[in-house]
């Protein structure tokens, strides 16, 4: 799956209320949708997992996007 990052991309995760933030620059947001127009493309169960050791920033929390049918 190609994936394009855009320069500069900021992307957060994280949990309040039980609710799951992400928050991101407009460099992260145009990531995380080139994220989903690939998916879209995808057969179902193909996914892609995120975290602050993978285009995250530190401290954020995990987070699995995936295609289902």
């Amino acid at each position: 799956m190609d994936i394009t990052w855009e320069d500069g991309f900021g992307i957060r995760t994280e949990a309040h209320d039980g609710e799951m933030v992400i928050s991101a620059n407009r460099a992260g947001l145009v990531s995380l949708a080139n994220i989903l127009l690939a998916l879209a493309e995808e057969r179902s169960g193909a996914h892609i997992h995120l975290d602050e050791h993978n285009s995250l920033e530190d401290g954020s929390l995990g987070l699995v996007i995936e295609r289902i049918p």
